[in-house]
Parts: C-alpha cells; sequence; structure tokens
C-alpha cells in the first residue's frame, strides 16, 4: 500500500483531496497542519481536527516562529492589514484577481511546508505529500499549477533517498468541481474553513469566501 503526508490547511481543496486519497486506499500516516502566525490559524486548526477525525488520519500543527517572524507585516498575518475585498464578478477580471494574489501573497510558502513535509515523508519511508491545489486558482498562484508539482517533484528526486513524489488530486478540478467531490465522498464540508479572516465565522468578501460562494451558486442554480 502507497504511504503519503498530508498537507492541510482546512479549507476545501486539501480536505477534498486527502479524502480523495483515503478513498484510493492511500495510507496517510498523518496530515500537517503549518502554524506561521496567519490570522486564521485557529479556525485552521479547529478545521483540520475535524477533518482529520473523520477521515481518521492523525493531526499534527507545526509551528513555524521563524516564518512568523519573517512575514508578519503581510496582509494575512498581519491584523492591521486588510486582504483584499472582492465580488463575485471580480474573479472574471484577471486585472483585480492578479492584484488580490499579489496581496495575499506569502514568499515561498508552499515551497516551504512541502520541504518539511518531505523530511517527514523520507523518514516515515512514504510516497507522497498529498497537496490540495486547483487549476482555479493555479491561475494566478503558479505555487498551485502543475508545473510547480512537476519542479518541486523532480527537485525532491535528488533531495530525498526514496524520491518522495508531489500530488495533488483536486490539480485539474475547480472550486465547483471541488464541492461536487466532496459532496460526493461524503466528507462534512462544512467542518471546513476557507476564510482568509480570523473571525469567528467567515468574512464572506476575501478572494477565497468569493471563490467558494460562487461554487456553491452554481451548485445550487
Amino acid at each position: 500500500m502507497k504511504k503519503g503526508i498530508g498537507l492541510l490547511s482546512g479549507g476545501l481543496d486539501s480536505s477534498v483531496s486527502l479524502a480523495i486519497a483515503k478513498r484510493k486506499r492511500i495510507n496517510i500516516i498523518f496530515a500537517l497542519t503549518f502554524d506561521y502566525g496567519q490570522k486564521s490559524i485557529l479556525q485552521e486548526i479547529k478545521a483540520g481536527r475535524k477533518i482529520c477525525l473523520y477521515l481518521n488520519i492523525r493531526h499534527k500543527v507545526i509551528k513555524l516562529e521563524w516564518f512568523k517572524n519573517l512575514v508578519k507585516e503581510l496582509p494575512l498575518v498581519n491584523k492591521k492589514r486588510k486582504v483584499p475585498h472582492l465580488f463575485i464578478s471580480d474573479l472574471n477580471k484577471s486585472v483585480i484577481t492578479s492584484k488580490s494574489a499579489g496581496d495575499v501573497w506569502i514568499p515561498n510558502r508552499n515551497g516551504i511546508f512541502i520541504n518539511i513535509a518531505a523530511a517527514f515523508a523520507e523518514s516515515a519511508n512514504a510516497d507522497y505529500i498529498i497537496t490540495g491545489f486547483n487549476k482555479e486558482e493555479a491561475k494566478t498562484f503558479p505555487d498551485n499549477s502543475p508545473g510547480f508539482i512537476k519542479a518541486t517533484t523532480k527537485a525532491l528526486t535528488w533531495g530525498t533517498r526514496n524520491k518522495v513524489k508531489v500530488v495533488s488530486f483536486t490539480i485539474g478540478m475547480d472550486k465547483f468541481d471541488i464541492i461536487r467531490k466532496g459532496i460526493e465522498l461524503k466528507l462534512p464540508l462544512k467542518y471546513t474553513w476557507s476564510c482568509y479572516a480570523g473571525g469567528s465565522n467567515p468574512c464572506g468578501k476575501c478572494e477565497s469566501c468569493v471563490r467558494k460562494e460562487r461554487a456553491l451558486k452554481k451548485l445550487n442554480s
């Protein structure tokens, strides 16, 4: 049986990707949630724990204090700075989504997460690092793309003795497809947290919330 380490933010994409991995009978040793001081970390941990409990996967939280200090002035971390607010109609405007992506960008975040997970994976002789990337956000976030998966996997053939592979079982999906797949797998999507903000309820205005809202409206139309 193939083995994997999951990267779990507690959001739709990473949760559904893990559920698909389970369906494929991949033995997920544990899922990692990274704490770099992001505003939504408490909600991400809570969501991650619920998803892991449902999927019967061990859950680990990794604190990255050095990374927190590096990115502490950025909008996803600094509570004094607001993330961009979008409307559904804005999602079709590349100028707006490119600016929004730039405003919430965290330097080499996915690269750092994958390299840490690779150390865990090699130590456990795991085959895969399971990520939750998707084709919708790959348009503005290059570290969500098939090219990024291919490049990081190639690097890990040199960086790990067992040649750990990076995979994403949602890479060919948009948010609508991901929600529909989650429903098909009977994953409790109510447990997931997709919002950039750190309130008790999703803000409904950040890009992540708006993308989810658009998908849900399409599902219910």
